[in-house]
Parts: C-alpha cells; sequence; structure tokens
C-alpha cells in the first residue's frame, strides 16, 4: 500500500467532501468538533460500570499480584486487554464499531454499499477489490475512534441515503475490511489488527467457502467466547435455488456450532445468523433492523471487553487454578515436625536425660562402698596404659571419635533436607507450576540455616537445666539419710567387734554382727529402693527433654520453613481470589482455596 501525505489524509469523496468543506466555510463545523478532519478528538467516553468494571479492576490487580511470579509473557494478553479497555473507554460511548469481514469474492464491499444506500466500497471482479479498511459513519463524534483504527481521513464514508442516514443506525461505524484470506500479506495483517479494536463485526460467507477451513480455525474458533458480538451472514443465496438457501444455512450453523459458537436463537444469547442477498436487497432490510437495534442498546463495547476477559482468563487458566485443594494439612505438618526431631535426635536425647536422671539418682542413693568402687573403675579404665589399651588402639578410637561427629552431622543435615524437600513438594501438591515453584524456592530459603540451629537446640535443650544437673524431687534427702544411717550402723557393729576383740567391751558376737549386718544389707536394699522409685519420675524427664526438643525443632521448623510457605499459599490464595473475579465464576473457583489457610490448607486424607 502506498504511503499518503497529508494532503492525500483530506477526503476526496466528491459530493461528501464539498459538503464538508461547506460546512468548514459556513462555521457549522468548529475546529473542536470531532468531524473536522484534522482536528485532535476530544475524548466523550463514559467509565464502565458493574461487573465489568469489578472484573478489570480484578485483572488489574490479579497482574500486580503476579508480576513476580509469572513471567511477561503469560500475562501480555492480559495487559493487552486492559489497554485496549483504558482506550475504548476514553472514546465515544455512543457509537457502536463494526467491523466487515469475509474472504474474496464473498460480496463485502456489495454488502456494506447496500446498508449505506450508496457506493461506499469500491465492487468489481478485481482481486482484492478492498486494499485498506474503508469505514462509513451513521452519526457525528466518531473521529476518535477512526483514529484509532488508524483509517485515513479520505477513507472514512458517510451514507447519503435519508440525509445523515437511517434513525435506526444512528451511531454505528461500519468498516469494510480487505479479504481476511487475501494473498497479500499487508491484508491480513489489516484484518487482523481491526478485528482486536472493533466493537462487533459481521462475517461476510457465500455458499461456496462458508466451510473454508481457514476462517473456522484462524477466526471463528478461536473467537467463539464472543458469539455475543458476532453476526454471521450467508451472502448470495439468490445464486442457490430452491431450498438449498436453508440447507446451506442450516449446515453453517452446524459448524458454527462444532466452532463452539454459541447461537442467538430462541431468544438466547449467541451470535446472529442470516441470510442475505446484497445483489438483489433480500434479507438486508432484515440485517439493517438486526444491526440496527444492536447499535441501539450501546452496550457492544462493554460486551466486546468482556468476551476479551473472558479469553484472557481462559488463557491464564492454568497458570492459576490448580486440580484439587492445594495446602499443608495437619498431619503433613506433625510429620514435618516429627521428622525434625528425629534429625534432631530428640529421642536419643530424651534417653539420655532418663538414664542421666537415673544415674544421678544412682549416685546419691548408692552405698558408699558402691560408689567407691565406681570411682575406683572410671580412674582405673581412663589411664591410658593402665586401662589396657595399646597406643595404636588408642590413636584408632581417637580417630573414630573425631570422625564419628562429623558423619552424624552429615546424616543430620541430609534428614533435614529431606524433611523440607518432602513438606516443600506436599506443600506444591496440585498448583500450578509458578506457584508450586514458588513454595519450593521458599522452603529451600528457609532451610538455609536450618540444620546450625537445630543443633543449637540440641546442645542447650538436650543438656539438664540448672546447673547441668536434673531435678531431684523431695525424697532425695531421706534417701541419702537413710544411706548414711545404714553405714553408720556398720561402722557401729564394727567398731563394737572391735571393741570386744581388745577387751574394751564385754564379749557378745551377735548383737554387732546382727547391726553389722542390718548395715550392709540395708544399704543395698535402700539403693534398690531408690532406683524402683526413680523409674518413673526419670521416664517422666526424658519424655519431657525429649518434648522440649520435638517442640522447639518443630517451632524453628515453622518459623523458618513452614512460614514462608503459609505466605506463598496466601499469596496464591489471594491471586486465585482475584482471578475468580476475573473470570466471573468466584463461588466455583473460590471453593477449591477456602481450606487454604495461612499455615496450610485442607486436613490430610
Amino acid at each position: 500500500m502506498t504511503a499518503v501525505s497529508a494532503v492525500d489524509e483530506r477526503w476526496d469523496d466528491g459530493l461528501i467532501a464539498r459538503r464538508v468543506q461547506e460546512q468548514l466555510e459556513a462555521g457549522e463545523l468548529g475546529p473542536g468538533d470531532p468531524d473536522a478532519p484534522g482536528d485532535p478528538h476530544t475524548p466523550i467516553g463514559e467509565a464502565y460500570a458493574g461487573t465489568l468494571r469489578a472484573r478489570l479492576d480484578a485483572l488489574r490487580e490479579l497482574m500486580g499480584l503476579s508480576s513476580t511470579r509469572l513471567d511477561g509473557k503469560t500475562l501480555a494478553e492480559a495487559g493487552r486487554v486492559l489497554d485496549e479497555a483504558a482506550a475504548r473507554q476514553r472514546l465515544s460511548s455512543r457509537h457502536t464499531v463494526v467491523a466487515i469481514a469475509g474472504a474474496t469474492g464473498s460480496g463485502k464491499s456489495t454488502l456494506i454499499n447496500a446498508l449505506a444506500g450508496v457506493p461506499i466500497s469500491e465492487t468489481g471482479l478485481r482481486r482484492p477489490t478492498t486494499a485498506a479498511p474503508i469505514a462509513c459513519t451513521w452519526s457525528e463524534g466518531a473521529a476518535g475512534l477512526l483514529d484509532r483504527l488508524a483509517i485515513p481521513g479520505r477513507l472514512r464514508r458517510r451514507p447519503l441515503a435519508g440525509g445523515v442516514g437511517d434513525e435506526d443506525l444512528q451511531g454505528l461505524v461500519l468498516v469494510d475490511l480487505p479479504d481476511h484470506d487475501s494473498a497479500v500479506t499487508a491484508h491480513r495483517k489489516q484484518v487482523d489488527r481491526v478485528l482486536a479494536l472493533v466493537d462487533a463485526v459481521i462475517w461476510v460467507v457465500d455458499p461456496e467457502k462458508y466451510a473454508d477451513a481457514a476462517l473456522h480455525e484462524r477466526y471463528l474458533r478461536p473467537l467463539a467466547g464472543h458469539a455475543e458480538v458476532t453476526f454471521v451472514v450467508l451472502n448470495q443465496v439468490d445464486r442457490l435455488p430452491g431450498d438449498a438457501a436453508h440447507q446451506v444455512l442450516d449446515d453453517l450453523r452446524r459448524l458454527l456450532d462444532e466452532d463452539g459458537i454459541a447461537l442467538g436463537e430462541h431468544g438466547e444469547p449467541g451470535a446472529t445468523v442470516l441470510a442475505v442477498s446484497a445483489l438483489t436487497g433480500e434479507g438486508v432490510g432484515e440485517l439493517r433492523e438486526t444491526l440496527g437495534a444492536f447499535v441501539q442498546r450501546r452496550n457492544a463495547a462493554e460486551r466486546r471487553l468482556s468476551a476479551d476477559v473472558d479469553a484472557a482468563a481462559a488463557r491464564l487458566r492454568p497458570v492459576y487454578v490448580a486440580d484439587g485443594r492445594p495446602g499443608l494439612g495437619e498431619r503433613s505438618r506433625e510429620d514435618f515436625g516429627a521428622r525434625l526431631a528425629v534429625a534432631v535426635g530428640a529421642r536419643a536425647a530424651g534417653e539420655a536425660a532418663e538414664r542421666e536422671w537415673r544415674r544421678n539418682a544412682g549416685r546419691a542413693c548408692g552405698t558408699p562402698w558402691l560408689r567407691l568402687w565406681r570411682w575406683y573403675e572410671r580412674l582405673r579404665t581412663g589411664g591410658g596404659p593402665a586401662g589396657g589399651a595399646s597406643g595404636s588402639g588408642t590413636r584408632e578410637g581417637a580417630e573414630q571419635e573425631a570422625t564419628a561427629p562429623a558423619e552424624d552431622e552429615l546424616t543430620a543435615r541430609q534428614r533435614v533436607e529431606q524433611a523440607v524437600r518432602i513438606v516443600a513438594d506436599e506443600a506444591a501438591r496440585g498448583l500450578p507450576l509458578p506457584w508450586a515453584q514458588a513454595v519450593r524456592e521458599a522452603a529451600v530459603r528457609g532451610a538455609q540455616g536450618l540444620p546450625e540451629a537445630l543443633d543449637e537446640l540440641a546442645v542447650t535443650l538436650g543438656a539438664a537445666p540448672a546447673g547441668g544437673r536434673p531435678p531431684r524431687p523431695a525424697w532425695w534427702p531421706a534417701a541419702v539419710l537413710a544411706q548414711a544411717a545404714m553405714t553408720l550402723l556398720q561402722f557401729y557393729g564394727a567398731l563394737w567387734l572391735v571393741g570386744q576383740i581388745v577387751g574394751v567391751l564385754e564379749p557378745g558376737l551377735f548383737p554387732p554382727v546382727l547391726i553389722m549386718l542390718a548395715g550392709i544389707l540395708g544399704g543395698p536394699l535402700v539403693e534398690w529402693a531408690c532406683a524402683a522409685a526413680a523409674r518413673g519420675p526419670a521416664r517422666r524427664y526424658g519424655e519431657e527433654t525429649e518434648r522440649r526438643l520435638r517442640e522447639a525443632a518443630a517451632g524453628c521448623g515453622r518459623a523458618r520453613v513452614l512460614d514462608p510457605i503459609a505466605a506463598e499459599l496466601m499469596r496464591y490464595r489471594e491471586v486465585r481470589e482475584q482471578y475468580a473475579n476475573v473470570s466471573g465464576r468466584r463461588s466455583a473457583v473460590a471453593t477449591g482455596v477456602g481450606m487454604v489457610a495461612l499455615t496450610g490448607g485442607p486436613p490430610d486424607g
């Protein structure tokens, strides 16, 4: 298409151009008139209201919440819809822009001329006839809309029939497009560009090409959601004999139904399907009447934008709608805490605390001789060659002691990483891919430093409080006094016997032996009784130590891993609720997020 100079942008349309020039000279078209050629357009649009406004606001909010989780390519279509909605809102709401599209030879130009009552678009046997979009306006104030379509002034027309046009068509802007199947690539690009900007479209088909796969697969099927702003007109029915027109029309309806386009029959919303003959005028009156009623409702722009939002929501559905009910259940959180408890060695710490408690009880309540013997054993076994170990064995033991903690640390770290990986996978199960990835990344970030924090907990809480010794029950002093009494009985009986031997005391073997025997047997008996009495408190002390360590490990894991996961799940809940608002199916979609709470989701199982 050749370039157009600024001078050529002026209309050159015979009587129409002269009339405009006369109005300019008479002052009827002032500098601010939207139809004055070359003058800027003054926005006269109205704000969207009701459901459409709420959906557009939700789509804008949805894009803001998703900008850090989704790439620009995924959100590009939604951004285009918002931009087009804002651009259309600034323009006239009193006009409806309708494009007439069709294949080569379908009779588009003839039909628009029949609707206008005068030759508006060139017709003929030369193909393609229409090389650029041509607009016909039935009322003033549409200059901004035509500027948006990039239709130059020389290609803007006005009908002559009935003065300024039919009353029913006041507000109509009819755009004749190039052939969508043109061999010229620029023509097809023009069609695609304009179709994305108009409020409605009339598809003109003929008896030969109404089933063309290019039309159905490239345009009708992808735009099936725009059925309410779609007209499908079977032209050239005068070429069909007898009932053939009805048969072709029925087959056309069948194809449209297969394309997923709802048909507006019996008062239901959907596409309008008509049969006309632009050449003979058959059905043109019905089309003009239907088109006039459509224009006078003045909601085609909003219906088109609502369909665009539906299409954008359908494209975004895979990245927002999960298969099930995502989240962390109570069982998953408990299992995560249990795995961290294993990693931190909570059970082993509890058992060690229980043994320590019982050991302290044995030390406090045991006989002096037994404690002396244990002291001797520790002294004997802890002293180099006296312990019966060679130098080589000592070095091997030292090496084992040096390597064992490192192996334990490695094992604990692996267990922590496994626990984090499992809980992240459970939280991400069913989520769309971007949000599942965000959950896993949050878990990995939170897990950094978690093994070291658990090690500190094990050192801090695994040891006995209050100076490194477990608490002692109230009966321990009595047991110690009883053990001391048994020891005194042994000493008393022994001194009595010594006194008899040296002749200080009167001879009598039975009483001192009986006293010594009571002390000798009473000491172990007191120790046994104390050991039996210590089992319960020792077990409870070990369980309390294990519980404290388990709770501390679970709290540490919750703060570092579960809370970041819950934050991502809450963010997903917000975007899914906004997506429900955008899609217009809030009740159905929001049901799946009702169970996603700050710390998780639905109960497992």
